[in-house]
């Protein structure tokens, strides 16, 4: 069957929307008001994202009482530095996933507000294909590799030991997550949020329920926790599948007589590598930093490691909400309708912004009892975290204001942008300030290289919203 016919056939059936035919319903996205839909679209997401951020801590608070009778110590802190060591390759694991998986919702989200049922399947059998494919990639690193990357950063001893476990069993297992991030984001696509808040929260739940369970029960230490997470991992990637099958009409997902698109692909990456680019830097720098500062002193990776830990509070409900947003503002610009456009971007800002308020004051107000949530019995790890709490949390009150900028020009097919930004905060100011800071002032200095590039990330962020705003907002139609 031709393209054209299959168009022609699709519009005279009308596009299925919540379980009803376009001409008789539009999708929520396109006529529920903003401040609602937003709330609909988000909350679920910013609920189950910090679960999530429970589970990372949880997973780290239990990693922190591992002891090693070999050695005859408590080997919390070698430990956490482990799931550091490990964290920047399992942040690049993740930027092949959420920057496919961007792309795809791009593309699904602007499709839906055209009505257009041939490129939402298109796209969905295209991103699934490539979720499969990252996959693969990341089964041969963690084959292969894990003992190499996790050295390479002057890894050494337990530190050694416990991160090549981690890392290898979270990439050779990394088929849940894979699966996970793409079905979900299916699921988000066309509004059933609420899916999504489910799977998350049973995938995280599992985790949290298995982690004392094979840590401590079976005495299996870090690959306990690692195991854990790969297993709530693939029970939620497993529950998004039922759920697009049986609870999402918008969506078709057939492989009969499928073959790879370039064109697709290309749209898809078009949005997508810029943001596994920007996830991918921010791999890079943490990479970078744990050397940096490992080279300084040892604990300070383990501090490191807890601040990312910490964050994950206050950042991932604020993801959350961009998870909501993306699609809001794409599916309205499909529809050409511009002052949802704009009301979805004010309202999301003032959220965004809220939400860091709140980081900060945590940061300034109770840096210590943060820290003893991951008490190891080492006190290096309060000594020196509780100034690098302070300093790292001044820059919450400006990263709102970048981060929900970087979503639009996402949402908006302009994701070279926001590759920009993160490349110019993380590896232009960033790394160099941390460098020329901990090498001439020690330390406590280091850590004010976050508010220092996070002021130079503002700056191009005004340069680029208003620019996208004149070339592109400000040229849509306002439809009714």
């Amino acid at each position: 069957m031709s393209t054209d016919v299959y168009e022609e056939e699709t519009t005279m059936e009308g596009v299925v929307l919540n379980g009803q035919s376009e001409d008789k319903k539009e999708n929520k996205m396109g006529v529920m008001p903003i401040g609602k839909l937003l709330l609909n679209m988000s909350l679920p997401m910013m609920i189950s994202m910090l679960v999530q951020a429970c589970y990372n801590v949880v997973d780290s608070v239990f990693v922190a009482k591992i002891t090693d009778p070999s050695v005859g110590e408590n080997a919390g802190t070698a430990a956490i530095s482990a799931l550091g060591m490990a964290f920047p390759f399992q942040t690049l694991l993740i930027a092949f996933g959420a920057g496919t998986c961007v792309g795809v919702n791009a593309v699904l989200s602007k499709a839906l507000g055209e009505k257009d049922t041939h490129t939402v399947n298109k796209a969905t059998a295209n991103g699934i294909f490539l979720s499969a494919c990252s996959y693969v990639l990341f089964l041969l690193i963690g084959l292969f590799l894990p003992g190499v990357l996790i050295k390479s950063q002057g890894g050494e001893g337990l530190t050694l030991l416990y991160g090549t476990q981690y890392l290898r069993i979270v990439c050779v297992f990394s088929f849940g997550l894979y699966t996970q991030f793409i079905f979900e984001r299916l699921l988000q696509a066309t509004g059933r949020t609420i899916l999504t808040m489910v799977t998350q929260s049973v995938g995280a739940l599992i985790n949290i329920i298995l982690d004392p369970i094979f840590i401590f029960v079976f005495k299996m230490g870090v690959a306990g926790a690692a195991y854990a997470t790969v297993i709530g991992q693939c029970v939620a990637g497993v529950l998004a599948i039922i759920f697009n099958l049986k609870m999402n009409p918008d969506i078709k997902i057939d492989f009969h007589g499928f073959r790879p698109d370039g064109r697709m692909i290309g749209r898809i990456y078009a949005v997508g590598i810029p943001t596994i680019i920007m996830q991918s830097i921010g791999s890079v720098m943490t990479y970078l930093m744990n050397k940096l500062l490992n080279g300084i002193n040892p604990a300070s990776v383990a501090v490191f490691t807890v601040y990312f830990k910490l964050q994950s509070f206050f950042f991932m409900p604020l993801f959350g909400l961009n998870n909501g947003l993306v699609p809001i503002l794409a599916y309205n610009f499909g529809a050409q309708k511009r002052s949802r456009m704009y009301e979805v971007i004010k309202k999301s800002m003032v959220v965004g912004l809220l939400l860091m308020v709140l980081g900060f004051i945590a940061f300034e107000v109770i840096p210590e009892p943060l820290l003893r949530i991951f008490d190891t019995g080492d006190p290096s790890l309060i000594i020196l975290g509780k100034p690098a709490l302070r300093i790292i949390g001044i820059h919450y009150l400006i990263a709102w204001f970048c981060i929900v900028g970087g979503s639009v020009y996402q949402a908006l097919g302009n994701g070279f942008y926001s590759m920009m930004v993160s490349v110019s905060r993380q590896l232009v100011v960033l790394l160099p300030v941390a460098y020329v800071l901990g090498k001439n002032f020690g330390l406590p200095a280091i850590w004010w290289c976050f508010p220092i590039a996070e002021l130079m990330s503002l700056l191009m962020n005004v340069i680029f919203l208003v620019r996208i705003n004149k070339n592109v907002i400000s040229q849509v139609a306002d439809n009714p």
